[in-house]
Order: C-alpha cells, then sequence, then structure tokens
C-alpha cells in the first residue's frame, strides 16, 4: 500500500440513475502501475501515473491518418502490425457512366472496405488544421511517417495526402466535385472501384477545405497552395450557379475561408449577408462555427459590430457547456448509455476556441475531465481511446471508438492540443 484516503460522496445522478462516489489522490504522483482497492467495490483496473500521460495518446491519435491511407504501400518499420502494400490503386469507374474512368488513387480509408468520402474527408481535414492553427507548437515533424523530416509538421503532410486526392476529386471540365469512391469485391475481377456523381455538399465543402489548407500551407509551398486556392475557386462558382440545392451555412463557410485567403469583396459580401440575415443564436451546426471562427481570426477588414455578436453567442455557449459539465456527478455532460462521444467532442470543440482565446483555467478543467472520462473514469470503466486502458472499446463493441472515426478524432487531436498546449504552459 503506497497511499491511503477518504472516499467523498457525490450523491445521487440523475442522468445516469446512480450514486457517484471520487477519491481524490492528487497529491500523489510518484511515477509507476497502480490499482485502488475499495471497501465493496473490490478493486480497479490497473492505471500509470507518469509525468507524460498524454503525449503518447497524442502520438497514436495523429499517426491513425497514415495507418488509414489509400494507394499507398505501408512500410512495416513505419506501420509495425498495420503494414501492407498499397491498396485500390487500379483506376476507378464513374457508377452512372463506366466508360468513363479516372485515378483516384490516394486520401484516406473512411472505413474497413475502403471508402473514401469527399465531405467527410473535408469535415476531417477542417477539425485537424484547425487544431494546427491554434497550436502550431503542439505539431512537430517527427509522429513517423514517410514525409517525417522534410521540415514541415507532418499533421500538414498528413493533411496534404488528403488534399492530393481531393484534388483529384474535382471534374476538369466544370469544378463540381465527384462525392466519394467506394470499393465493391467482384468475384471474376477481384474489387472495382466506383466513383459517385456530383453533389452540390461535396463541391462547396471542398470549397471551403481547400481554401484554408492553401492559407495555412502557402508558407510551405507556394506553388502547390496557389494550385489549391484556384481549385477552391472553382468549385465555389460552380456551386454558385446552382444556390438553390446548396446549404446556405456551408456556402457561408466557404466564403469565410476564400475570404480571408484572398480578400476579395464578393466574399465578404456573402459572410456579411449570411450573418445580418440569419444572426447566430448558436453554435450546433459545424459550418457556423467553423465559419464563425476563421472570420474572427482573418486578417482582412471585417465588420466590428457583427464580430461582437458572433463572440457574445460562442462565449454563451461555452459558458453554458462548462456549466452543464460542472454539475454533472461524473463532470461531464454524458447521457445515461455513454452513447454520446460525438456530441461531446463537438462541444468540446467549441470550448477548446474559447479556451484558446481567453485562457480560462475552468475550461481547461472541463476538457481534461472529459479526456478522463474518455479514457476509463465513466460508468462501464471503459477506454474509448486506442492503446489506452486495461479495458478498452475495442475488447467490448468496436462502435464505442473515437480513433477509428478519421472525423471524431480530428476534433479528439484538437482537444487534446489545447490539453498539452496548456500543461506546457504550467511548465
Amino acid at each position: 500500500m503506497v497511499y491511503t484516503g477518504e472516499i467523498e460522496p457525490k450523491d445521487y445522478d440523475e442522468t445516469t440513475g446512480v450514486y457517484i462516489s471520487y477519491g481524490d489522490f492528487t497529491d500523489f504522483n510518484t511515477p509507476g502501475e497502480y490499482y485502488i482497492q475499495a471497501a465493496m467495490i473490490g478493486q480497479s483496473y490497473p492505471f500509470e501515473i507518469s509525468k507524460n500521460p498524454y503525449g503518447q495518446l497524442f502520438h497514436v491519435a495523429l499517426k491513425q491518418y497514415y495507418y488509414n491511407r489509400c494507394g499507398q504501400t505501408l512500410s512495416s518499420e513505419l506501420a509495425g502490425e498495420a503494414a501492407h502494400n498499397a491498396c485500390h490503386v487500379r483506376e476507378a469507374q464513374m457508377k452512372e457512366e463506366a466508360s468513363i474512368r479516372l485515378d483516384v488513387t490516394g486520401g484516406w480509408h473512411m472505413d474497413k472496405v475502403g471508402t473514401r468520402d469527399v465531405v467527410r474527408g473535408c469535415q476531417t481535414v477542417n477539425s485537424l488544421l484547425l487544431a494546427y492553427e491554434l497550436y502550431p507548437d503542439m505539431f512537430n515533424d517527427d509522429v513517423g511517417i514517410p514525409e517525417s523530416g522534410n521540415d514541415i509538421p507532418d499533421i500538414l503532410d498528413e493533411v496534404k495526402y488528403e488534399i492530393d486526392w481531393l484534388l483529384k476529386m474535382q471534374d476538369a471540365k466544370s469544378g463540381a466535385v465527384y462525392a466519394s469512391v467506394s470499393s465493391v469485391d467482384n468475384k471474376a475481377t477481384g474489387y472495382i472501384l466506383y466513383i459517385d456523381g456530383i453533389t452540390m455538399d461535396a463541391t462547396i465543402q471542398f470549397a471551403a477545405s481547400m481554401a484554408k489548407f492553401s492559407y495555412l500551407y502557402q508558407n510551405y509551398d507556394r506553388t502547390f497552395a496557389t494550385q489549391c486556392l484556384k481549385a477552391s475557386d472553382r468549385a465555389y462558382r460552380y456551386a454558385q450557379k446552382y444556390l438553390e440545392d446548396v446549404s446556405p451555412e456551408e456556402y457561408f463557410y466557404a466564403a469565410t475561408e476564400l475570404y480571408r485567403a484572398t480578400g476579395a469583396s464578393g466574399y465578404h459580401t456573402v459572410i456579411k449577408s449570411y450573418l445580418t440575415q440569419n444572426p447566430v443564436t448558436g453554435m450546433d451546426n459545424d459550418f457556423i462555427f467553423w465559419g464563425c471562427v476563421t472570420y474572427l481570426s482573418t486578417k482582412q477588414r471585417v465588420d466590428v459590430d457583427l464580430c461582437s455578436d458572433v463572440i457574445k453567442v460562442l462565449m454563451q455557449e461555452v459558458e453554458q457547456i462548462s456549466y452543464s459539465s460542472k454539475n454533472s456527478k461524473l463532470l461531464v455532460n454524458a447521457d445515461k448509455g455513454q452513447s454520446n462521444n460525438e456530441e461531446l467532442l463537438h462541444e468540446l470543440s467549441r470550448l477548446t476556441v474559447v479556451d484558446h482565446i481567453i485562457t480560462n483555467h475552468e475550461y481547461a478543467t472541463v476538457l481534461e475531465n472529459h479526456l478522463h472520462y474518455m479514457l476509463g473514469r465513466n460508468l462501464q470503466s471503459v477506454s474509448y481511446l486506442d492503446e489506452a486502458g486495461s479495458r478498452n472499446y475495442k475488447d467490448i463493441d468496436e462502435t464505442m471508438g473515437i480513433m477509428n472515426r478519421i472525423d471524431l478524432n480530428a476534433e479528439f487531436v484538437l482537444m487534446l492540443s489545447a490539453i498539452l498546449d496548456g500543461e506546457k504552459a504550467e511548465e
């Protein structure tokens, strides 16, 4: 026995329907592996105390994208047990016109059958680039991918791998963007790759993500950044022809990224028109959230009154998230079935941005409490993260994972970046 303490009752939690108590051993910090023994409850799963408990977890989260690369051989040196030969390297055929074939190699797998999806890819890119934009010092050049050591942060190298594929998904003539690539097994010929047709969601989200990447990548490769910006503009102009089929929120977001990257007044007109006609009352919609954050951070001229309104809404939303978390006995807004991890990560991305703006200790504590929850401080004592915890989601239900969903993993990277940055500031 190395430490003894008292159990502090937290009372009945209506959301989960159980009585919850806490044991606090914060003042014990000797590195090593331990377990907790409590009367009536018994022995806990083993856990580790270390000086850098989240560093390895951050590395694992970043490496997920390399493991999901399509069309590239993953070496055993870099990928370990995940090593494999290049997959899905054949030309793909249009689902509606088999005679049209395209090279669409590359990108990230979205599932076990090798689907690659523009919309989910763009949304993942947006979260990863936001993490890099807010916390650039957290990202180095030694994650252990083929591009490591090229003097470009590996997170940008990894995002560029997806960007290269996204460029292949743009129609050369119109500027519109195909939706996805799927693999279907064929007994006679092996697998067949099919390209799903053009969609407005894919086209306008492509425009936004390409502009965002161009803006952040220009200091490393201005020529390629310019190519991405031109592709973004072509997609945006195509979408303008069919605005009745375009989500206003997605159109607004694309305009914010293109305005920041170019300073063109036409984009600013779209931004001001949207915010004036649709006053922001919440940040539940990702495109409103991303667009507002980009507009607040641009170096171009902005409407100060509109920015003030946006900041007020963002602050109010985050205050509510923080309040609800603190008043939960689990210190997180988890539902009874522990099935709302996606919702939690969306909320935490909002809180992360505000914490970056004002550096609030209270918000930092909320972020870390949610990380503890995801690592196993929950009613099922299960870790939702890869390579973490004695009782891991993979042993129970694959659908419970966070890192095996590249879009959720990107939001987790954003959250963990904020936590690690806060720890670094305290050193």
